[in-house]
């Protein structure tokens, strides 16, 4: 339990000085009224911090976020309830919520007296210009006296959590890596060859799967065939995010893990929306076994949310996750920093026969890492291996690089 001296406000602190110094004078001169209002002056203060120091209100915290998941940027509103759960009205008290520091200042309100077992509630909205899992609370009031002579602290526990997705670009359709994509619901124009089964069969396309080539019918047109089921089957994109140290630069919002964690956002958004099924490969999807799952927009931005940049080592994971989901072919999108040659060649081979390899090279040097090495090597090196390869600087823009990479003519699936 805190002393009484510590509970005193500067004023009340005043008011025992003024006080002690008037009781002395009182007794030095023979005035008694001066002892007298002496005496009044240092009780105050210190009737009031027993008051404050023994008197406990129970209160009940609740909070509500409307939405509870917003884009960077977004405003976010939070309902505070406070619910009198003891058998008294509380006093008057100062509230000061405590939140992560990019989403901004902390809100601080004055609630009034709240009857027992009634409810209170006080709004307040935040922004943050960072993704990531936020959080609110817990909350801190100070109950003082009416005099202003004595306060007590206290943390009223409980917190929530806000999560800040990704932002996402809008990408343009005018060039997709691939057209007529066989995506489930299209209408693909089907080639129909009388044979075993009589299956129906169309010419094949970037990223349909190898393991459905029907060689009968390639044999008879001489271009590859492929089965073509009742309903098309989804074609695969993989998206693939570096979160090496070593590969970035820069920090906070402008930092080249944020730019990439952007594009993968909105590639594998638009990918999506194009009727494909995404595959996200990043250290978070690897460390909980779900890189080989179809992710849905929603599962995507969550991940994202709080991806972070881990340590070199565990970079054999991620690209055996990768390479394991292209061997079938489809499209695979890395999105990468210039971090040594032979790791730039394991990337390059990651795009076998029948996979589209197209790939985002960040610039570290642009995004403030003196040190990082040249960006256009590398992007050298993935189109010499087939893939559709570009650089990007701290101010390039999502949609554009992704409208250069798409409408490239190097490289291509072979």
């Amino acid at each position: 339990m805190p002393s009484l001296r510590s509970l005193l406000t500067t004023r009340g602190r005043a008011f025992v000085g003024s006080g002690t110094v008037l009781v002395l004078a009182g007794v030095l001169f023979g005035f008694r009224d001066l002892t007298r209002f002496g005496v009044l002056l240092v009780a105050l203060p210190l009737i009031s911090a027993v008051l404050v120091r023994t008197r406990r209100t129970r209160m009940r915290i609740e909070r509500h976020t409307h939405p509870e998941r917003i884009s960077v940027g977004q405003d976010a509103h939070v309902t505070l309830s406070f619910e009198n759960v003891s058998g008294a009205t509380t006093p008057i008290f100062l509230a000061e919520e405590r939140l992560d520091y990019v989403l901004g200042d902390r809100p601080r309100f004055v609630v009034g007296r709240i009857p027992s077992g009634r409810v209170r509630s006080i709004d307040y909205a935040v922004r943050s210009h960072l993704r990531g899992r936020h959080h609110l609370g817990p909350l801190g009031v100070q109950v003082q006296d009416p005099f202003g002579l004595a306060n007590r602290n206290a943390v009223l526990e409980g917190t929530a959590d806000l999560v800040v997705l990704p932002a996402v670009q809008p990408l343009s359709s005018n060039h997709q890596p691939s057209s007529g994509t066989g995506s489930e619901g299209e209408q693909a124009q089907l080639i129909a060859l009388h044979g075993e089964d009589d299956v129906t069969i169309r010419e094949y396309r970037d990223g349909d799967d190898l393991r459905r080539i029907h060689w009968p019918a390639t044999a008879r047109t001489g271009d590859l065939m492929v089965r073509q089921e009742d309903r098309p089957a989804q074609r695969r994109a993989v998206v693939l995010i570096d979160p090496r140290p070593s590969a970035h630069g820069g920090t906070g919002a402008t930092s080249s893990f944020e730019w990439a964690v952007t594009a993968a956002a909105s590639v594998a958004i638009h990918l999506c929306e194009s009727g494909y099924a995404v595959h996200l490969v990043c250290a978070e999807t690897v460390e909980t076994a779900r890189a080989a799952e179809t992710m849905t927009p929603d599962e995507i931005l969550d991940v994202l949310a709080v991806a972070s940049l881990r340590d070199d080592t565990g970079e054999d994971e991620i690209l055996r996750a990768a390479q394991a989901l292209a061997a079938t072919g489809g499209f695979l999108v890395a999105i990468v920093g210039p971090s040594g040659r032979e790791l730039t060649s394991r990337v390059a081979s990651l795009r076998q026969a029948g996979t589209t390899g197209l790939a985002l090279v960040l610039d570290a040097r642009s995004f403030g890492e003196t040190h990082a090495e040249d960006a256009e090597p590398h992007v050298d090196s993935l189109r010499l291996a087939g893939w559709r390869a570009v650089g990007v600087g701290r101010d390039e823009d999502v949609a554009h690089a992704w409208a250069v990479l798409t409408a490239a003519t190097v490289g291509g699936s072979r």
